[in-house]
């Protein structure tokens, strides 16, 4: 931790402007990572699954959303805010109706049968539903990259001494934080919310209380693939999406989850955060920066040295096991 601290403040006394403007590119990036976590934690936290689908499923809610977004709206640069507004709105409604819709349908047809199984069975049948969505992508929209829409202006928001963040950027980060706090509020303030953690608690339980447990778990599947969707059409607006960008999607967003505590809100986009910042910095610093051939490997290093030294995470609480 000492070394990475002498290493930012290197670079951030060698060239503070490229220093805040790598950090807020890291708050993008992490802003839409905190998105993808969140529907990570959720199915963990009610099934105790890591749902290895769900990085897939953001690549291809990404790609339907350029077929949104670019085929079906025909937006460009060229319309006016009210039209991209719109398009965008109407965009983002859509592939989270769509995400919703095919995550409880995944829910229902690779998982409610084998919940009452080992886990050992439902983690094959993640995995086996991460092939089937990753799959679907390829048959739909083949090998090749789907360019992010330029329909954004990438000029800038707003400018201080030579650090600009442009509306692009800013677009993010204005529409995740709303999601973010909704989905806290909904979790904590409402009945649906309380059935969902009742459930997370103890299902034979909640069942007695005539929670309708099939349905609470459905539920956090929809709202799983509603974040899937939004994350996808956010991923989207700032980079080109392929059938298999969800590998790399998943694998940063897993690791944010675990990094702040899977299972806990908060602590998921503290993670995700981290590691927007990470990569940022990792890919974007220029004194004594690995590089972007690096970020995988220190991403997995971190996933794996949490797993190790604080298995719960940031902010999670290490628990006994059961005898």
């Amino acid at each position: 931790m000492g070394l990475i601290l002498v290493w930012l403040v290197r670079n951030l006394v060698h060239d503070p402007s490229d220093f805040f403007s790598v950090a807020l590119i890291g708050l993008t990036t992490g802003a839409v990572y905190a998105l993808v976590a969140l529907g990570y934690t959720l199915v963990y936290g009610i099934l105790q699954l890591i749902n290895f689908a769900h990085g897939d499923l953001v690549a291809l809610m990404g790609l339907v959303s350029s077929s949104v977004v670019i085929d079906a709206f025909g937006l460009t640069l060229g319309d006016g805010t009210f039209v991209i507004a719109g398009g965008l709105i109407v965009g983002l409604l859509a592939v989270v109706a769509a995400g919703a819709m095919m995550n409880a349908s995944i829910e229902f047809l690779a998982y409610r049968r084998v919940r009452s199984q080992s886990r050992l069975t439902m983690l094959i049948s993640a995995v086996g539903m991460s092939f089937i969505v990753q799959n679907v992508s390829l048959a739909l929209y083949g090998v090749d990259y789907q360019p992010s829409p330029t329909v954004i202006p990438d000029r800038a928001a707003f400018t201080i001494g030579d650090v600009s963040y442009s509306w692009s950027k800013l677009l993010i980060v204005v529409i995740t934080i709303p999601v973010l706090v909704g989905l806290t509020w909904l979790v904590t303030s409402t009945r649906q919310g309380k059935a969902m953690r009742a459930t997370a608690q103890d299902q034979d339980a909640a069942a007695m209380m005539g929670i309708n447990v099939n349905r609470t778990i459905s539920f956090t599947f929809a709202l799983a693939g509603g974040l899937a969707g939004a994350g996808g059409l956010l991923y989207l607006l700032q980079f080109n999406m392929r059938f298999d960008s969800g590998f790399q999607i998943g694998l940063f967003a897993f690791t944010a989850a675990v990094l702040g505590g899977i299972g806990n809100l908060t602590g998921a986009v503290l993670g995700a955060l981290l590691i927007g910042f990470i990569q940022a910095f990792n890919e974007g610093l220029t004194i004594w920066a690995p590089g972007t051939d690096w970020t995988r490997s220190l991403i997995f290093a971190i996933l794996i040295a949490i797993l190790v030294f604080r298995p719960e995470g940031l902010l999670g609480e290490r628990t006994p096991e059961g005898g």
